[in-house]
């Protein structure tokens, strides 16, 4: 007796789910152009993901955005009608031992991503960055068997090289993590990865097929036209000072930023003589870029300008959001530059891409973890013509090539002697600095949605 009322609570419980894959089953031929997009991050700061969602939306495609929304996304994906974005919670504020609270945050994601996807119309595709992929990739493999939806991973990093950034590679998390991503990411139907280096890696160390499919600048990465840089400045200037003019006598009908004036006759806007160097970064401020680097490369230039070189000003923009931002701001406040103007503000969607190709020159900390992927921050600063000096790590020269669209440097004695080198003549467009803006205008690039069309969409096609 005691077993059949077992059995009968057993079948209660799984009629429900059997009927439910059943009508999902049934509904699947209806949804043979539905794809839905999976990160567990921040969508507004995940740039990759939302070109996927947007290359997909202009090809057909229905698509369900599912992530955190703890930051506004570009403006296109609001506006699509193809487009949905699905917020995801994140747990926040756990208390007791570490481990316990990674567990309970994992159970929590599996079960409410689970539910967000089964509560969704079933796709065809599901496209899942990783990482973070514990426990995003088993929870949408099951989906996929469920729904008959088919897994893409896109493969950005590996997960538990992150985490030993963290707890070092020999702890027992970090060791879980890799066993998990070797596991499960062989449970995918297609493989996107971002370099060379990592499909090598993947195929020789995990028995995972990918296919490259290199970070490209969206279109709206571009060099910001004069009058464009000037509204951006006042704009800016209105909450941080770095990009306000300098006291002194001014014609109360010029409108001045830091680095431009606007002619009040003709509307003309003009760079100001002796503006200062525009140098800009960008950062997630995170273990695997150490911003120490920079700050003693800044003070190695302020001296420089102290012992009488020809140097000019410089005003140094650190965007991004992240949880070693404090640290670092603790650090800028306790620096007396004289020379030298640091701001660390978070930007609107909109204002990044007129940032960047309103600068002069870009500087990139990041040291991938796994040495396989490639910063994006690179590929969106070379998208607006900004010469780029980066950090060097094994396989930075799938994007960075050394004195020809930019500079590689080792530690922060080899910056500093960049930053001369390549300010010594600024503004002089026949300077080095100039020629570099050069070679990008020349080379030839193309561009995310373009590059999609060729590497991605044949495989959508072809399953």
């Amino acid at each position: 007796m005691a077993a059949s009322c077992v059995a009968l609570a057993a079948l209660s419980l799984c009629l429900p789910l059997l009927l439910l894959v059943a009508w999902k089953r049934w509904r699947r031929g209806r949804a043979a152009r539905h794809v839905a997009v999976v990160v567990l991050g921040d969508v507004g700061r995940s740039p990759r993901m939302q070109y996927h969602a947007l290359s997909l939306a202009k090809r057909g495609f229905s698509v369900t955005l599912l992530g955190f929304c703890n930051s506004k996304p570009r403006e296109e994906l609001l506006q699509s009608d193809r487009i949905q974005i699905v917020g995801l919670t994140e747990l926040q504020r756990l208390t007791g031992p570490h481990i316990l609270q990674y567990g309970v945050k994992v159970v929590f994601q599996a079960v409410h991503l689970l539910w967000r996807l089964m509560c969704r119309e079933p796709a065809a595709y599901i496209f899942l960055q990783n990482p973070p992929g514990l426990p995003a990739i088993a929870v949408c493999w099951f989906v996929g068997c469920l729904c008959g939806s088919k897994l893409v991973i896109d493969w950005h990093n590996y997960g538990y090289s992150i985490m030993g950034l963290v707890h070092g590679p020999s702890h027992p998390l970090v060791l879980l993590a890799k066993w998990y991503e070797k596991l499960c990411g062989r449970l995918s139907h297609l493989n996107l990865c971002v370099t060379n280096a990592m499909r090598e890696d993947l195929a020789g160390n995990w028995g995972i097929k990918a296919v490259t499919v290199y970070d490209k600048p969206a279109s709206f990465f571009k060099e910001t036209p004069l009058d464009l840089q000037h509204q951006l400045f006042m704009k800016l200037g209105r909450t941080y000072s770095v990009f306000r003019a300098r006291p002194g006598p001014l014609d109360p009908a010029t409108e001045r930023s830091a680095f431009t004036e606007q002619d009040p006759r003709s509307g003309t806007v003009m760079h100001l003589h002796g503006r200062p160097a525009l140098l800009v970064s960008s950062t997630s401020w995170t273990e695997d870029e150490d911003f120490s680097i920079l700050l003693a490369a800044l003070e190695k230039f302020e001296q420089l300008i102290l012992d009488g070189e020809s140097l000019p000003s410089l005003v140094c923009v650190i965007t991004g959001k992240g949880p070693l931002k404090e640290h670092y701001s603790r650090l800028l406040s306790q620096k007396r530059f004289r020379h030298i103007q640091v701001c660390t503000p978070w930007l609107e969607a909109e204002d990044y891409p007129l940032l960047l190709g309103s600068a002069d020159l870009g500087v990139c900390l990041h040291k991938s973890s796994s040495g396989l992927d490639l910063p994006m921050k690179v590929v969106d600063m070379f998208g607006c013509c900004l010469p780029v000096c980066a950090v060097n790590f094994p396989c930075l020269h799938e994007l960075v090539k050394h004195e020809e669209n930019g500079l590689v440097f080792e530690d922060s004695e080899e910056l500093a002697v960049q930053l001369q080198m390549l300010l010594s003549e600024f503004p002089d467009p026949a300077g080095k600095l100039s020629q570099f803006r050069v070679n990008l205008r020349e080379s030839e690039r193309l561009r995310w949605d373009e590059s999609w069309k060729q590497t991605v969409l044949p495989l959508l096609m072809d399953t």
